[in-house]
């Protein structure tokens, strides 16, 4: 007598290292393609000591979904500009091997082959809407994947530590500001 469908268990430990060895395999193309294309190149984008091209779109998208509500809309182009560059002053003194981590992320978020199956925005950065976003970010955040939570907090913090570095988000928060000495 065969087993019914209902009877087998969803996942067995042979369909898991076969799941396991296919994504690896899969991220490990990426991975390479990635630098054979010179989409993981380590130059920074003009204005920038720490920030690629490729990691902008990216960060333009996601910055202004986790500080709505922190800013005005007319000042919001601005903000974001600006938290750009203090996430770059931040990333520009980390140690070699985490700015290599980070960049990796990035290089994650901004090539299309991992993108759209990781993140469930399949187009561009730029038009995705800010409700794919927040799902995304929602997503990584609850994932049973370990890899992926730590992917949420690494972007939640770089980000979040490079808005409240600035004078700008402290009104809002109701920070005074650092005492005069």
């Amino acid at each position: 007598m065969n087993p019914s469908v209902s009877d087998t268990p969803a996942l067995s430990r042979r369909g898991l290292l076969k799941f396991s060895l296919g994504a690896s395999a899969f991220l490990a193309t990426a991975g390479l393609g990635a630098s054979l294309s010179g989409c993981s190149a380590s130059i920074p984008a003009n204005g920038f000591a720490a920030l690629r091209s490729s990691d902008l779109p990216c960060l333009r998208a996601i910055i202004p979904v986790m500080i709505d509500g922190a800013v005005d809309s007319e000042k919001l182009t601005a903000a974001v500009e600006q938290t750009l560059l203090s996430l770059d002053n931040g990333l520009n003194h980390l140690s070699p091997e985490m700015l290599k981590l980070t960049r990796q992320l990035f290089d994650v978020l901004g090539m299309t082959i991992t993108r759209g199956p990781l993140t469930g925005i399949w187009g561009s950065w730029e038009n995705a809407s800010p409700g794919a976003i927040r799902d995304f970010l929602q997503r990584w955040e609850n994932s049973s994947l370990s890899l992926l939570r730590m992917g949420h907090n690494s972007i939640v913090q770089l980000v979040m530590m490079a808005w409240y570095n600035r004078a700008e988000s402290w009104a809002h928060c109701g920070y005074p500001g650092p005492p005069n000495v």
